[in-house]
């Protein structure tokens, strides 16, 4: 028997899940009412981080996930490979930080053996915060992880400290330059642009990038924070970004983003660029292709939804043999339940219960 998948939500006014119907079965393509084809996959492999950014995390008493809730390496490459055999090329491991989790390298490891029904590589990418990262580097490189994205936010380590209650920048720091020494490439350095704390140095960090042979990507800030704190009256929107970035640079922009959640700008012409993520004021939903998998095994087919969709009892039920068409099952009701936007603008948006740490970015 398959099992049901189990839905776990607030309701929002327009929610239209209960008309929304999966279809297709294991090896056919993900894809939602509204026509997109899903091919990314976020796996978050913990909510822990060694850092606790304004933006996201309260400094104390956050209440992280049970040990015993947190997906197993096996657990997480039965979800991997399933989805894999209905289309998704992309894996980023995200948290929390990913470094923290004691087997990173075989997770990586695992998840780089997986192959497409026609036989190409996944495309195996990580998001961190580059603490840990001039340790780890070398072994995640010889384990099949082929890119990284690096967040840092400000290259002053007074500012450094303020912003995330650590004083870490150094480890950071020699995280990106191990990265822009190895052969990981494409390079990307993720910046969430705030004001009164960076938006005086987006040209700083612009040549930092440069200098490391990396993209710096720009970032929205979202209403994603523990704390639910976020105003949008602070955040430094995409425009201001372009404004300031084109006082120096001459911006063109890159055509073909496809699914991809930044939009580019060539330098002058290029071929470095810049990108900008705008989740709020440019909203890319019409071509959202990612789903998420939460460290404890929850699906949410939006960064922002409300709703969750529970593989824990497709993974650890009794029913071992309908295992991967539970798995699949609940791939698909999550895409089927995909609503065509985020509505952060509309009246009856509602701040998702978890922080950005416990969703996985």
């Amino acid at each position: 028997m398959v099992a049901v998948p189990v839905i776990r939500t607030r309701p929002r006014r327009g929610d239209e899940r209960a008309r929304s119907v999966a279809t297709g079965g294991p090896g056919d393509p993900l894809v939602d009412r509204f026509g997109r084809v899903h091919r990314d996959l976020r796996i978050s492999l913990t909510d822990r981080c060694s850092l606790r950014c304004t933006y996201c995390m309260p400094e104390q008493g956050n209440e992280w996930l049970a040990r015993t809730s947190i997906l197993t390496v096996d657990e997480i490459e039965r979800v991997a490979r399933v989805a894999a055999a209905s289309g998704i090329t992309t894996f980023r491991l995200t948290g929390g930080e990913p470094l923290l989790r004691p087997d990173i390298v075989e997770v990586v490891r695992r998840l780089s053996a997986i192959r497409t029904p026609g036989g190409a590589a996944i495309d195996l990418a990580m998001t961190t915060n580059g603490i840990r990262l001039a340790e780890l580097l070398e072994p995640l490189r010889a384990a099949g992880l082929g890119r990284l994205n690096i967040s840092i936010d400000t290259l002053d380590p007074v500012r450094f400290r303020e912003l995330t209650r650590r004083d870490r920048l150094d480890e950071v720091l020699a995280g990106i330059a191990a990265a822009a020494a190895s052969d990981l490439r494409p390079l990307k350095l993720n910046a969430v642009a705030m004001r009164g704390v960076n938006d005086d140095a987006l040209i700083d960090l612009v040549d930092f990038a440069l200098a490391h042979d990396a993209q710096l990507r720009f970032i929205e800030q979202m209403p994603l924070d523990a704390g639910h704190t976020w105003d949008r009256a602070s955040m430094v929107t995409r425009s201001e970004i372009l404004d300031a970035l084109s006082t120096r640079w001459r911006l063109t922009p890159v055509p073909g983003r496809g699914g991809a959640p930044a939009e580019k700008w060539a330098l002058d012409g290029g071929p470095a660029t810049v990108g900008v993520i705008a989740s709020v004021t440019a909203p890319f939903c019409g071509d959202c292709d990612r789903l998420r998998l939460t460290a404890d095994g929850q699906l949410r087919n939006c960064l922002f939804s409300p709703g969750e969709y529970d593989l824990v009892p497709a993974l650890r039920g009794a029913d071992r043999t309908a295992t991967d068409t539970s798995v699949d099952a609940v791939l698909r009701a999550c895409i089927a339940g995909k609503l065509p936007g985020h509505a952060i603008d509309d009246p009856s948006f509602l701040q998702p219960t978890r922080g950005m740490n416990a969703i996985g970015g």
